[in-house]
């Protein structure tokens, strides 16, 4: 039998190009100059023209297909996505996508406009497409994955959660009948014994979560014996169970949604494969740990540091632990090690002071349920590990789950790092295309709208507390409602949003609340988000890939009006927020009110906020001076969250590292 070898010899350089990227194979050094050269920028009229030029080879192409048989149809696009795919040729894929813009028009009643058109070619080029906010990424995305699909390659779209799997799938569900292909749809309520045959349709749209913990659910089945020869020595003699089936079929092309938040603002922490043990341990032990902990003195025996609010003990602290323990008299033997004693107490701080109850967590039903921070979802299915979800459920007066057992581990960059073609689009993109091109070896493309924007971004407003910024929201609310505007007021807190709610009540304002405890009837409150008189109170949820329609009244009074009530820790997400409005060409505004007590201004302003205000104390800032705090707090908490992505990744590479040394897997 011949030595079988990836990447093929027979194929074309152009698809060699692509099959033999590796995930982490590179130096620091390499990455820096890999993404200082593919993230250069890009000579704007020269690439008008090549926009330009394709889009007249779609026109073409598109010009006698009006009348052509569906068999037809779909028997020429097969063909011609092989080639485009496979190629990567301009003239082959404007044939290519030329045909399924006509299939999406049969099927969708959808005609493709040209920055669709042009970024769904870049999408299946592998590259990092910027399509502004409003430009019909949904279809964008569905036109790739077609061609894709119909080059007979396992395709997948990546979205951020379960609300825009599900609902793009069915949206696009049509076009993907025209061509006879099947849809795999892959979020938190699919079955583990469904998944594979989900993954094996033609084409699958799924949650990053879910992709990459079906990943390492696949690794642990297929090689949790070290070896598949071991494994199947040890089934032999009955020593072990028959494997599952392999969920997914490989990583060959993926397209990313919102692809900065998934591979640049979700890649700080490692997703974690764990098993939970029986039992929820001791109950006395973890309250014992708090009380230790409720002893212990800030500043004093403690600190928080900022930005990282993680705590640390002093010297005066570890002296207070080893006499409370000695005057306990064996009630704490189980903390008579200093290395456990100094964990357990440093988890219960963190329970104590930096996880924040309707931030953080919520509590449902008697349980714990973390609250994902960049998508403002309930995540059931997760928790802390290390005992800290012990404690958290503790404090919380919560029945305790067992602690769990880590099975594996793994960052997103590693994991997309590792799919033959990686492709990916937003509407912020820009500000971490170097980031992109060191990591991923992937250049990032701008395509300019399709109509000229006409949103209106009204000047910030700074006030010193919450309680004066939340009676601005309720001022603003009233103002834009008496104008015939709808409006969507965006918070970054399940908390900071049932404050508003609250001071919008008092204020007699009618609004609706979306958030991870009120999300049952999300789509219907998004639909009607954009109506007359609606005024929409909304966490991350509705910040970013949903589609607000706004009623043609409303349109003709100034569109939809968004108010940003937090910055958050990276300005492309406040630039999400505020693209929920005016989109596709139709009017809309928006407006930040923050306040100097805001978390990103107090953990990361700085030195740019005690200048600011000792200049200007407390309030009537002008506007270059709230410009340069956001800029200086943002900018701070930017920096250092590269710094936590660079360490995780370098954590994550010395691992397997060190595992592939001592001949263990992964």
């Amino acid at each position: 039998m011949p030595e079988l070898t990836w990447p093929p010899a027979h194929l074309p350089a152009s698809a060699r190009l692509f099959a033999e990227r590796g995930d982490d194979a590179h130096s620091s050094l390499d990455r820096w100059v890999a993404g200082l050269w593919l993230s250069r920028p890009t000579l704007g009229p020269w690439q008008a023209r090549q926009h330009g030029s394709f889009v007249a080879l779609v026109e073409a192409a598109s010009s006698s297909l009006a009348s052509m048989p569906q068999q037809d149809l779909v028997a020429s696009a097969r063909r011609a996505c092989r080639r485009a795919f496979m190629g990567r040729e301009m003239a082959d894929g404007g044939e290519a996508l030329a045909l399924v813009r006509e299939a999406a028009r049969r099927a969708l009643g959808l005609l493709a406009h040209p920055p669709q058109v042009i970024s769904a070619w870049w999408l299946v080029s592998g590259r990092m497409v910027e399509l502004d906010t409003g430009e019909g990424k949904t279809l964008t995305a569905a036109l790739a994955a077609c061609v894709g699909a119909l080059a007979g390659v396992p395709t997948h779209v990546v979205t951020v959660n379960d609300y825009l799997a599900q609902r793009d799938a069915q949206k696009m569900s049509p076009l993907f009948d025209f061509f006879g292909l099947s849809v795999g749809v892959i979020q938190g309520g699919v079955p583990q014994d469904q998944r594979a045959l989900q993954y094996a349709k033609d084409l699958s749209y799924c949650t990053n979560k879910d992709l990459v913990f079906d990943y390492l659910r696949d690794r642990v089945n297929s090689v949790g014996a070290h070896s598949l020869a071991q494994l199947a020595v040890r089934q032999l003699h009955g020593q072990v169970k028959a494997t599952e089936p392999l969920r997914l079929r490989g990583l060959h092309f993926a397209i990313v949604d919102e692809a900065d938040s998934i591979l640049i603002d979700e890649a700080r922490t490692p997703l974690i494969l764990s098993a939970a043990t029986q039992g929820g341990g001791d109950a006395h032990a973890y309250e014992q740990l708090l009380v230790l902990a409720r002893t212990l003195v800030l500043d004093q025996h403690f600190r928080l540091p900022l930005p990282h609010r993680q705590p640390e003990l002093t010297d005066a602290g570890r002296l207070h632990l080893e006499q409370w323990v000695a005057d306990q008299e064996g009630q704490a033997d189980f903390l008579r090690l200093s290395w456990v004693r100094e964990h357990y107490v440093l988890q219960a701080l963190r329970a104590l002071h930096v996880f924040v109850r309707d931030q953080h967590y919520v509590v449902a039903d008697g349980k714990v349920v973390i609250v994902d921070e960049f998508t403002g979802r309930l995540m059931p299915d997760r928790s802390w590990e290390q005992g800290l979800h012990q404690l958290v459920e503790t404090k919380e007066g919560c029945a305790l789950t067992g602690q769990n057992r880590t099975l594996a581990r793994l960052t997103y960059q590693t994991f997309f790092a590792r799919y033959l073609r990686l492709a990916g689009m937003s509407g912020t993109l820009s500000e971490v295309a170097r980031e992109t091109a060191g990591v991923f070896k992937v250049r990032t493309v701008r395509v300019e709208p399709n109509r000229p924007s006409q949103r209106k971004a009204l000047p910030a407003q700074l006030w010193p507390d919450q309680a004066s910024k939340r009676q601005a929201v309720v001022a603003e609310v009233q103002a834009r409602l008496a104008g015939g505007q709808s409006v969507l007021v965006g918070t970054r807190s399940v908390w900071a949003s049932e404050a508003i709610s609250q001071a919008l009540t008092q204020g007699g304002v009618p609004h609706q609340v979306l958030n991870a405890r009120q999300n049952a009837d999300e789509a219907d409150l998004i639909g009607r988000a954009g109506l007359s008189g609606q005024v929409t109170v909304a966490t991350n949820m509705a910040g970013r890939g949903t589609d607000i329609p706004v009623s043609p009244d409303v349109v003709a009074r100034g569109g939809l009006h968004v108010i940003l009530t937090e910055w958050h820790e990276s300005p492309r997400i406040d630039r999400q927020l505020f693209g929920r409005c005016a989109r596709q060409g139709e009017p809309g505004s928006c407006r930040a009110i923050v306040a100097l007590d805001d978390e990103v201004i107090s953990r990361h302003g700085g030195l740019a906020l005690k200048t600011l205000k000792a200049r200007y104390g407390q309030s009537h800032w002008p506007p270059q001076a709230i410009a340069w705090l956001q800029k200086a707090s943002q900018g701070a908490a930017e920096k250092h969250h590269a710094a936590q992505r660079a360490h995780t990744q370098q954590s994550d590479r010395q691992m397997r590292e060190q595992l592939a040394f001592s001949g263990a897997m992964e």
